[in-house]
């Protein structure tokens, strides 16, 4: 009697991109939707990141979804009708399997790069050495070629992102309009990648040479005020430090999003009733009143809020920069909390 031969296992990866390729067939995810991310994806089915984004790459090639930056994967604007499954000899079964192409093409640029694109749609914590690998099709290990590691990898990526704005040859006239400029341009970058900011505390400082030029054009704009030198970086510190506190919380925003399946509006409104509450308790007036008199509620714009405090913290040290104003006050103040 012939036994009879088993049929191999469909690859979890295939079942992943089959289910989602069936939500788009039915309509129940149209053009511009979220697909759910790599870790909803590990969750929901119970695999590994790698075979997460496997899936979700699997999606990309076929033209399915597509990836925006700070929005995730989403349903492509015109999807192609569904295909067929795809098979196991087409598409290794083993997370990050190479080819001769994909390994001959490989660089060092593809590979911060693709890293960059991982970190700008799903965040920081969403990168792994695996990841970028079956993004770029190849063997996990054959990144250790250009990069020792997740750590190196992402310094690299950081120092080419801060890389993505210089500045004018012909600076600005006067201090302010400089740091202006520098701060702005700081705020641009972090918009654009989020995750900076996730890098480190400014305890910490990142020796990145991109990151240096942004420093140097601030500090040169300050430098020819006679202040002492340790004023003069406080101020620096000060400057990059309003830049980079509200820029924390973007990253923290599309966290938080991601990991309650809620909006920010959404994540509000299911706080009303303890909102009211607490309004309605006595023990808070002030709150109360400026609560009340909003209308249609307080509207948080990060955007907004970076210029007004940039105004408002150069309005403040522009007396202390152009020497107008003896500030014992802020050196007692810095003596007292010097160890």
């Amino acid at each position: 009697m012939t036994k009879p031969t088993a049929t191999p296992a469909e690859p979890p990866y295939l079942r992943i991109v089959a289910a989602i390729r069936r939500r788009i067939a039915d309509g129940e995810l149209v053009a511009g939707d979220r697909v759910p991310s790599t870790r909803q994806i590990a969750r929901e089915w119970g695999v590994a990141l790698a075979t997460a984004t496997k899936a979700l790459t699997t999606l990309r090639l076929e033209g399915l979804v597509e990836t925006r930056p700070r929005t995730g994967t989403v349903v492509a604007g015109t999807a192609p009708p569904a295909a067929s499954p795809a098979s196991p000899s087409s598409t290794s079964s083993s997370a990050g399997a190479p080819t001769s192409a994909s390994e001959q093409e490989l660089t060092l640029e593809r590979i911060v790069r693709t890293g960059m694109d991982i970190a700008d749609a799903e965040g920081l914590s969403a990168l792994s050495m695996r990841g970028v690998a079956a993004r770029l099709g190849v063997a996990a290990m054959s990144l250790y070629r250009y990069v020792t590691g997740k750590d190196d990898l992402v310094l690299l990526m950081a120092d080419t992102a801060y890389g993505e704005e210089s500045y004018p040859a012909d600076a600005p006239e006067g201090w302010r309009p400089r740091v202006e400029l520098g701060a702005r341009t700081l705020w641009t970058l972090y918009r654009r990648h989020p995750w900076l900011a996730q890098l480190g505390p400014i305890s910490r400082p990142l020796p990145l040479p991109n990151l240096m030029v942004h420093g140097e054009w601030v500090l040169s704009a300050l430098e020819s005020h006679g202040l002492d030198p340790t004023r003069l970086f406080d101020i620096h510190v000060l400057i990059y430090s309003h830049s980079h506190g509200l820029a924390v919380h973007l990253e923290r925003e599309a966290q938080a999003e991601a990991a309650t399946g809620q909006s920010d509006d959404e994540w509000m409104d299911s706080r009303a009733p303890t909102l009211q509450w607490l309004a309605e308790s006595g023990r808070f007036p002030a709150f109360t009143r400026i609560v009340g008199a909003f209308g249609d509620g307080y509207d948080l714009r990060l955007d907004a809020l970076f210029e007004f405090g940039l105004t408002a913290l150069l309005d403040g040290l522009t007396p202390i920069i152009e020497g107008r104003e003896v500030t014992s006050r802020w050196t007692t103040s810095r003596e007292a909390t010097t160890p």
